[in-house]
């Protein structure tokens, strides 16, 4: 493999990954895969001796590389806030992204009902996500989990799943049980610590039930 050949495909990836950035609609993997793309940019421009692509795609490196650490040191602060079934910011809110939703979670009816717990999840007091379920007994089966676009860094779900669980025992829940849904939102449920079981619904239960085999 000749050295001209190598350069232009160090050359092509970094197009490849500058567009696919473009793609993203979270900012931190839009800021992750620029990075990468504008490291491999900056080799091809030292390789081929140009040194204002090297130089400019270096900026982008360091620009990329600043937000990112802002980003990864900010601290967001969470809240869950239930409301109830018929709650109107609710309804518009269904309505807003009922296309979205039908499109990761195609299951969704979008009817949410007296026996439905309605929970949405805070992001610096910005509402970015909502849970529905309805419980039975200690589990409860959900019908919709969404994160709004944007905020899909998986934080709103690791604080609902994780940090937030004594929110769903205090209501007597021990486990969560839900479809897959597309395969974006099923790799999202496997990130969240679910499991599948019988080959067609995701589980999450509470580490204290893991504990403790007659729940």
């Amino acid at each position: 493999m000749n050295a001209p050949f190598v350069y232009e495909l160090i050359g092509y990836t970094g197009s490849i990954l500058v567009a696919v950035s473009l793609m993203m609609r979270s900012v931190f993997r839009l800021r992750v895969i620029n990075l990468i793309g504008a490291i491999f940019f900056t080799a091809y421009g030292i390789l081929i001796a140009a040194w204002p692509v090297a130089f400019l795609n270096g900026l982008i490196v360091l620009v990329n590389v600043y937000y990112l650490r802002q980003m990864w040191n900010h601290q967001d602060y969470f809240k869950l806030m239930e409301v109830n079934y018929d709650s109107r910011y609710l309804k518009n809110f269904l309505e807003f992204y009922k296309k979205e939703i039908s499109e990761f979670v195609p299951t969704y009816r979008f009817q949410p009902s007296p026996g439905h717990l309605v929970v949405f999840v805070l992001r610096n007091m910005l509402p970015v996500g909502v849970l529905i379920v309805r419980a039975e007994g200690k589990q409860a089966e959900i019908f919709l989990d969404f994160v709004i676009p944007g905020y899909r860094d998986f934080r709103a779900g690791k604080f609902l799943f994780e940090r937030s669980f004594d929110y769903f025992r205090e209501k007597g829940i021990k486990r969560l049980v839900s479809e897959p849904g597309n395969a974006v939102h099923e790799a999202y449920l496997k990130r969240m610590g679910f499991q599948l079981e019988d080959g067609m619904y995701y589980r999450l239960v509470s580490t204290e039930v893991l504990k403790d085999r007659n729940l």
